[in-house]
């Protein structure tokens, strides 16, 4: 079947390569606003975004969740964790932050909802995205948060990395079989 909306969830990819020009404060408004038309549980939309667009807070941040990754007991986290090349953010341009009000009924559920409308909707404009998980190790990091400026009574889950594509994966992975039971 062919539909428009089918075909951006098709082609979206993971993009851990990025151009270093900005997004477009339309285009990044955007992608917010698809995030915040999400569902929630029992339509609390718990969720608050922080767009991190400062290169040094975004170093830092890498740079942070490293020191922690290098020190875990997984060996390919702690590898990644001390590899000078890596950037948990792949370098992009841009980050959003999304953290959830504390004491939601279904907080990480939410935000997963928000972010994945956030990388469907930076797909439908050909901006690169990619959810990153490694942020929580800095979020661990109580001393550093103020400088996320997230408000009173929230806490960070997620990261998402946008910018620019600077490589254009043309192939999915081959999707697993069998993963649907019919019950007539």
């Amino acid at each position: 079947m062919k539909n428009p909306v089918l075909d951006v969830i098709k082609s979206r990819r993971s993009i851990r390569k990025y151009l270093p020009d900005q997004l477009k404060d339309a285009e990044l408004a955007a992608i917010l606003e698809a995030a915040a038309y999400a569902p929630s549980a029992h339509n609390e939309q718990s969720w608050h975004f922080t767009v991190i667009r400062n290169r040094e807070l975004l170093d830092r941040i890498s740079l942070k969740a490293k020191e922690l990754m290098a020190a875990q007991e997984t060996e390919w986290i702690k590898e990644m964790g001390r590899n000078p090349e890596f950037h948990i953010f792949y370098k992009a341009p841009a980050a959003v932050i999304v953290s959830t009000r504390t004491g939601a009924m279904s907080p990480k559920v939410d935000c997963a909802a928000a972010i994945e409308n956030m990388l469907l909707a930076a797909e439908s404009l050909d901006i690169g995205s990619c959810w990153i998980g490694l942020a929580r190790y800095y979020f661990t990091l109580k001393d550093e948060l103020p400088l996320l400026n997230i408000p009173e009574g929230y806490e960070p889950f997620y990261a998402v990395a946008l910018g620019y594509k600077a490589q254009r994966p043309v192939r999915a992975l081959p999707r697993r079989k069998d993963q649907v039971n019919y019950i007539d």
